[in-house]
């Protein structure tokens, strides 16, 4: 049986947390917390959709093909060293 925690919390949760976030930060903190949180999910959506985007980007570009190697020379058309064979 698979539960999220997320379908525990109720208004009176809520409200529960609300009354401890204030009492603990007091209520002239309390925008600067939200402020601060909300900077944070935003920078976090951000670079979510920077990497959502970067993904769709290279799975979109068409394969390229490989590019072949250069020729092997064989060992005799080398440096002569001025001996005959």
């Amino acid at each position: 049986m698979e539960t999220s925690i997320l379908a525990f919390v109720g208004g009176t949760e809520i409200m529960w947390i609300a009354i401890v976030v204030l009492v603990l930060f007091g209520a002239k903190k309390v925008p600067e917390l939200m402020k601060g949180v909300g900077t944070g999910i935003r920078e976090f959506k951000k670079a979510s959709k920077d990497v959502q985007d970067e993904v769709q980007r290279v799975m979109d570009e068409p394969e390229r093909p490989a590019t072949p190697a250069a020729p092997v020379r064989p060992a005799s058309d080398t440096v002569s060293h001025g001996h005959k064979a």
